[in-house]
């Protein structure tokens, strides 16, 4: 009988620590289109909110934009300190920009720290250009990556995120990405987590809010387009266990970042209580709850 009564305990704790016990109890009902949340360390989803829901990416898309360039420094392709010609089609981007001057040269490594703390959507441009040849190549690379990282529900039509028929995503695809960028880019993390950047005396500061109010937060990137609205991928670090949570399509910043804490909040408080609270029945075997994955 008191075993029967500790291995019922030990199923509760696990379904109120998986991914559907945490949906399923009503513990997290966020206001946005979709979220999902990953212990980065294992692999685990945490949480999931329609998180196959596909929606415009905005800027989120300069993290796939950012792989291939980092991926492309690896590989000896190109080199941080390499001068980037600026052309008339990367002058004329609109939305967020670094303000680069058509004709001129801008280093590689400036490209990239305008696309991860400002998201210049001219940088992205002018640095797809220079790793492809044009950006319409360069677009062809990225939707390829986009498959190799299991991207599914993912198709790309530019570098940089601004609205275009038929570019789409989803909060898990998203996820992938961030995922396997940090895993393969650690250090990009030091740009992500700039909190400002000034370029030809410019200065501007990083839309990612939750770099100044949460302090375990060390990136990633923020996007916005009217139709799909404000998004996030926040990746945070406490006591050796990093998150990675996706919020996409919240109504406002604001929404978007009370949203986003709760998410945060909410895993990390999961974590502490997993590592406080595991039962295991007397007599039954060990197992590494942490293998467990509902990323299907």
């Amino acid at each position: 009988m008191r075993m029967g009564k500790a291995f019922i305990l030990f199923c509760i704790l696990v379904y109120s620590f998986s991914p559907a016990g945490l949906a399923a109890s009503g513990k997290m009902n966020l206001n946005v289109k979709s979220a999902i949340l990953m212990n980065a360390d294992t692999g685990r989803i945490l949480y999931a909110q329609n998180a196959d829901r596909q929606i415009q990416p905005a800027s989120l898309t300069k993290i796939l934009s950012l792989y291939l360039i980092n991926e492309a420094v690896g590989k000896g392709k190109v080199h941080p300190g390499d001068y980037v010609r600026i052309s008339k089609k990367a002058r004329k981007a609109s939305g967020s920009r670094m303000f680069v001057e058509y004709g001129t040269s801008v280093q590689l490594e400036d490209l990239i720290k305008g696309m991860a703390v400002v998201s210049a959507n001219d940088a992205s441009i002018a640095a797809a250009e220079y790793i492809a040849g044009s950006e319409d190549k360069f677009v062809a690379q990225m939707n390829i990556k986009a498959r190799e990282l299991g991207m599914r529900h993912s198709c790309f039509k530019n570098s940089n995120g601004l609205p275009a028929n038929g570019q789409t995503s989803t909060a898990r695809d998203i996820l992938k990405l961030s995922h396997e960028y940090i895993k393969r880019f650690p250090d990009a993390l030091n740009i992500h987590a700039m909190q400002f950047y000034e370029y030809n005396h410019i200065n501007q500061h990083n839309r990612n809010r939750f770099l100044k109010m949460y302090p375990e937060v060390d990136g990633l990137k923020t996007g916005f387009v009217c139709e799909a609205g404000y998004h996030i991928v926040v990746t945070a670090k406490k006591d050796h266990a990093r998150l990675i949570a996706v919020v996409m399509g919240a109504a406002t910043h604001r929404i978007r970042t009370r949203e986003t804490k709760k998410l945060l909040d909410a895993g990390f408080r999961m974590l502490d209580n997993e590592t406080r609270n595991t039962v295991v029945p007397s007599g039954a075997p060990l197992r590494d709850r942490n293998n467990r994955t509902s990323d299907r």
